[in-house]
C-alpha cells in the first residue's frame, strides 16, 4: 500500500536576518521553509519526489497545488496544508487524501459505521464539511483513532473503500517524513549555508538531497539490510579508499531472500 501514496509536509530552517534579508520571517528572524513530497522506495525508506523552497513566512497551503496534483494518488498531509475549499475539487479529479481535521471545523454528521470493540478505532462515520451556508457537496469519511501516546486523532479522507484501520496506518506512516527531516538536518548539514542568495541556498539543498538519494540507491542496488545511517557512516570512514571496498561491504550485508 505504501507505494500508492505520498507524504506531504514542510520543515523550517532558521537563518540570520542580517545575512539573509530576502528570507525575512519575523522582525528579528529569517528562515526558509522546505515543502516536500515524499514517496516510499521500500516499506522503511522514503525519497524526495518534489521539493519547493519558500521564505519561512509562506503558509504551507500555498504549495498545496504544486505538491498534491496527480489524480489516482493518495496524499497524506497534516493540518497546515488543509484547505477545505479544495476538497470537492480533489474528489472530482479524483485526488485522494488523508489528513487531520482542524480544531473547530464545521462538520455535518451523516451516519456511523460499526467499529470493533477494543480496537484503536473509536469512530468511523460519513460526513460533509462546512457550514450550512458553505457546505462541501462530497461525502467524506471521518475516523477517530489514537496515536502511539494514546492521544486522539481525528482524520478526514475521501478513501471510502479502505478499512478504518488501513486509513489510520496510512496516516501514521506520515512520521517517516519527520525521520527524513531529522536525517537531513543531522547528517547532510542543511542547517547552515555557504552562500547568501536564495539560489545558493537552494543549490545546497539540492546537493544534500542528491547525496541522500545516491545513498538510498546504493542501499537498494546492493540489497544491503543495514540502515541508511550505517551505510553513510561506512562511506565516511572509507571515503578516500577504493570505492570497491565500500561496495563489497554493502553487498556482504545483503538481505536474505524471503523463503
Amino acid at each position: 500500500m505504501k507505494r500508492d501514496f505520498r507524504i506531504v509536509d514542510a520543515t523550517t530552517i532558521p537563518l540570520c536576518l542580517h545575512t539573509y534579508k530576502w528570507a525575512t520571517f519575523r522582525e528579528t528572524k529569517a528562515g526558509v521553509k522546505l515543502h516536500f513530497r515524499l514517496a516510499f522506495a521500500s516499506p522503511e525508506d522514503v525519497y524526495p519526489e518534489t521539493v519547493q523552497l519558500t521564505p519561512a513566512r509562506a503558509h504551507d497551503r500555498t504549495q498545496l497545488d504544486t505538491l498534491v496534483d496527480k489524480p489516482g494518488t493518495t496524499y497524506v498531509f497534516d493540518r497546515g496544508f488543509v484547505d477545505y475549499a479544495k476538497f470537492d475539487a480533489f474528489c472530482e479529479r479524483p485526488i485522494f487524501f488523508v489528513t487531520r481535521v482542524k480544531k473547530k471545523a464545521a462538520i455535518r454528521y451523516l451516519f456511523d459505521c460499526p467499529v470493533s470493540e477494543g480496537s484503536s478505532i473509536k469512530k468511523d462515520c460519513y460526513v460533509q464539511m462546512g457550514t450550512q451556508q458553505n457546505r462541501k457537496k462530497h461525502v467524506l469519511r471521518l475516523i477517530e483513532t489514537t496515536d502511539s501516546q494514546g492521544n486522539s486523532l481525528l482524520l478526514i479522507t475521501n478513501r471510502l473503500e479502505l478499512s478504518a484501520q488501513e486509513i489510520s496506518e496510512m496516516y501514521r506512516s506520515r512520521w517517516a517524513i519527520e525521520i527524513f527531516f531529522k536525517w537531513l538536518k543531522q547528517h547532510v548539514k542543511i542547517t547552515s549555508f555557504y552562500g547568501k542568495s536564495q539560489e545558493a541556498v537552494l543549490n545546497q539543498v539540492f546537493i544534500a538531497l542528491i547525496a541522500f538519494c545516491l545513498l538510498l540507491l546504493a542501499k537498494i542496488f546492493s540489497a544491503c539490510q543495514e540502515s541508511l545511517l550505517q551505510i553513510y557512516r561506512w562511506l565516511r570512514v572509507l571515503l578516500w579508499e577504493d570505492s570497491q571496498i565500500w561496495w563489497e561491504l554493502l553487498t556482504s550485508k545483503r538481505r536474505k531472500p524471503d523463503t
